[in-house]
């Protein structure tokens, strides 16, 4: 199966889908993770082994490390969870990497706000 097959697009929106519920759910019962979680994209690769899930929190950094380490400890009752869930020949072993593109992004969008203020005043 090629990496962007139409299967392996199917599986990758499956499993992006089925991993969302889980965490915005509440369904793991780790206080780390943190409500404002997101998974923002998933990789499952060709063979069904494994799995990239890129994920974002929204807050400092205290809150990323605590959420990441939550996810790791979760691992097992994740994959159970998605063996369940979704019928694959294979359950990928998911790897968490943490994103930051959607705190780039609500910074990106103040300073932006900040210019077109300050560009406002100064035309009064």
């Amino acid at each position: 199966m090629r990496k962007n097959s139409i299967k392996n697009i199917r599986i990758n929106e499956e499993v992006y889908r089925e991993l969302a519920n889980l965490i915005r759910s509440g369904e793991i019962k780790d206080p780390r993770i943190s409500e404002f979680t997101s998974v923002v994209a998933v990789e499952v690769a060709p063979d069904l082994k494994t799995c990239k899930a890129y994920i974002s929190v929204l807050g400092d950094d205290e809150a990323l490390k605590n959420t990441y380490l939550g996810l790791k400890s979760a691992e097992g009752f994740i994959k159970r969870e998605l063996a369940r869930r979704i019928n694959l020949r294979n359950t990928p072993s998911i790897t968490f990497i943490m994103d930051r593109s959607i705190e780039y992004g609500v910074n990106m969008t103040k300073l932006i706000e900040d210019v077109n203020r300050a560009d406002d005043e100064s035309k009064q």
